[in-house]
């Protein structure tokens, strides 16, 4: 049951991996906000058009409000930051960058869910940051990632999607997951409209159809149907054992931005992506132990 959880979204994380040569392409005809609002549009448009089916009640009260607020970080802050960086440097670098969210996810898991950590989960940890050093290349002069400080946009994201596993994990238990994505979408959706309606409706008039397949393709399978598996895989998984799987997303978003947008390979994103392997290999080795969902986490401390 877990290991199957684990190996659709290691799939998943595949796809995502390929949202920053989306970025980076659709630069060309949207800007940073028109992409957020067009992406997250129609992939609200999608699940509202569903909700009579969706199952669980919806969130309210206090529920209702960490909901949206989720909405804020997750569909206007954090992809606002993640297109800006994206459609100014390279979709590989960001691919690379995007490793040091697991352990930012992990570490809020820990302070604020009180998970606990086991030893291999850390190794893995190390040895899918060392994969990132390795494919990042960053002892070579030319590396555009000798300095992070030109990255610190995309990075601080992290935190607003650590955030949302965080806030989502205790509402996943008093509520519809797919109610809660499709209220927090809304939200987020009606901010990004408010922030740059009239200019999106504009440029969708004149997208392509190029731009519309990669929108829909960054609505649909990325957001609409990723986040509901990320939901439904935190019922029964730990935050950080989800936070594991996203070391899929360099090696997958390296090559994805090698063959989209013509990116150069190196030798580094070969072992650099042998080594991510390994730390998924260590860090996810106990997670079907005795079929026990429980296994390596400790009661979950809600969050109020």
């Amino acid at each position: 049951m877990r290991t199957g959880w684990l190996l659709i979204l290691i799939g998943f994380n595949v796809f995502w991996g390929g949202t920053y040569s989306a970025f980076k392409d659709l630069k060309q005809w949207l800007n940073p906000g028109q992409v957020v609002t067009m992406r997250y549009g129609l992939a609200a448009l999608l699940l509202l058009l569903c909700w009579r089916w969706l199952p669980g009640r919806s969130p309210r009260g206090r529920d209702l409000l960490k909901t949206a607020l989720m909405g804020l970080l997750v569909f206007v802050v954090a992809p606002r930051l993640q297109v800006i960086a994206a459609q100014a440097g390279q979709a590989g670098d960001l691919s690379v960058l995007v490793a040091l969210e697991p352990l930012v996810i992990t570490l809020s898991a820990a302070l604020f869910l009180r998970e606990h950590v086991p030893a291999n989960r850390w190794l893995g940890f190390l040895f899918g940051m060392a994969g990132v050093v390795l494919l990042s290349n960053i002892w070579q002069p030319g590396s555009r990632l000798a300095s992070l400080g030109a990255n610190l946009l995309f990075i601080s994201s992290f935190f607003c999607g650590a955030a949302f596993s965080v806030m989502g994990k205790p509402l996943n238990e008093r509520s519809g997951f797919l109610k809660v994505i499709t209220l927090s979408l809304t939200a987020g959706v009606l901010i990004n409209l408010a922030l740059d309606g009239p200019s999106t409706l504009l440029a969708a008039r004149q997208l392509p159809l190029r731009g519309w397949l990669e929108i829909t393709y960054l609505a649909t399978i990325c957001t609409a149907i990723g986040f509901a598996v990320w939901f439904a895989a935190m019922r029964v998984l730990p935050v950080n054992l989800l936070a594991m799987t996203i070391f899929t997303q360099p090696f997958a978003g390296t090559l994805i931005a090698i063959w989209l947008l013509g990116e150069h390979p190196h030798w580094g994103q070969l072992w650099g992506g042998l080594a991510i392997a390994a730390g998924l290999a260590l860090g996810l080795r106990q997670a079907n132990r005795n079929g026990n969902p429980a296994a390596d986490e400790t009661p979950v401390l809600m969050i109020d």
